[in-house]
């Protein structure tokens, strides 16, 4: 039971912040038209920290809010390494479905539309079917959950 409510929660949320995404930026993602800097693809920290596409204000204080948050779990219990694993999990795992969703969801673009060429901030990123970045990330987030249950040992 565990398990599926994890699932359902990571998906829950997807799909809320996707939707939020989606009011955000409309049909244009990868915060393009956001009132926020945005560092060049070719800047040092956005090659390092967002895989050559452009770092802009927007990733980076999103991503600090949703991994701060995760951790507000701390208010109430002490730390603990199985707990970290799980929240650490989550949000590996949350961004690649959110991302997923964003264009499944997005009118602009449709499961139909969720191609290389169609999406240039994955364009010079996409590996067969998906970014690069989905087959990076989820075994990373599954790997993160099973060693959190205790089904892979570290």
């Amino acid at each position: 039971m565990e398990h599926l409510i994890f699932f359902l929660l990571l998906s829950w949320m997807s799909f809320l912040f996707a939707k939020v995404e989606i009011a955000i930026e409309g049909q244009r993602g990868w915060a393009e038209k956001l009132p926020t800097w945005h560092l060049p693809k070719g800047h040092r920290l956005s090659k390092l920290l967002v895989g050559g596409r452009p770092l802009t204000g927007y990733h980076v204080w999103i991503q600090i809010f949703v991994f701060s948050f995760l951790h507000i779990v701390y208010l109430f219990t002490d730390f603990n390494l199985k707990v970290e694993l799980v929240l650490l999990s989550f949000f590996v795992l949350f961004w690649v479905f959110e991302d997923f969703l964003w264009f499944v969801l997005n009118p602009a673009f449709g499961i139909k539309n969720f191609k290389k060429e169609k999406i240039w901030w994955h364009k010079d990123h996409w590996w067969l079917i998906a970014p690069r970045e989905y087959f990076i990330f989820i075994p990373l987030g599954v790997t993160l959950y099973l060693l959190s249950v205790g089904i892979v040992s570290y």
